[in-house]
């Protein structure tokens, strides 16, 4: 019989990681950190049935990327001023390459975007990007194939 993990050391492990790539999917610094501090308060609430979960840290994503979901069906957000976080060394190549990326993922859907930070910034499975996005893996695959051709195209086209 194996003991829960503790609430405290499954958000010092996760916390970070999550809210980096809820930061790719939604824009706005503080928004992205609403989502993922209110998915983190709410696993804490249910730390007794999520700590059971084979990946804690999916169901955190789901939280988060719901809520987000929800807005996005209701229509546009606000025009946001953006600022980059992704936390890179401030060296002027990290700081092209983080531009590049931004301005690549930005050209994605909000669906496709999210499926790939999830997938390869995230690293989850295929099953668990598509429990997060609530459909079928099969169609996680096919956007992620989309996707994943736009942003070739996109970085074939940069002349950096």
């Amino acid at each position: 019989m194996s003991r829960a993990p503790v609430f405290e050391v499954f958000f010092e492990e996760h916390y970070a990681r999550v809210l980096r790539s809820v930061r790719l999917v939604v824009t706005d610094r503080d928004h992205a950190e609403e989502r993922v501090q209110e998915a983190f308060a709410r696993a804490y609430r249910r730390w007794a049935r999520v700590s059971q979960m084979e990946r804690p840290v999916t169901w955190v994503y789901v939280v988060a990327l719901n809520a987000e979901r929800r807005q996005w069906r209701r229509g546009p957000p606000e025009a946001v001023l953006v600022e980059s976080d992704l936390s890179l060394p401030d060296l002027a190549r990290s700081v092209t390459t983080t531009i590049v990326v931004r301005e690549a993922l930005d050209r994605l859907t909000d669906r496709q975007r999210t499926m790939v930070v999830l997938r390869y910034f995230s690293d989850l499975k295929l099953s668990e990007v598509a429990e997060v996005m609530g459909c079928a893996e099969g169609t996680v695959k096919a956007t992620l194939h989309r996707a994943l051709r736009i942003l070739r195209l996109e970085m074939e086209d940069d002349p950096s």
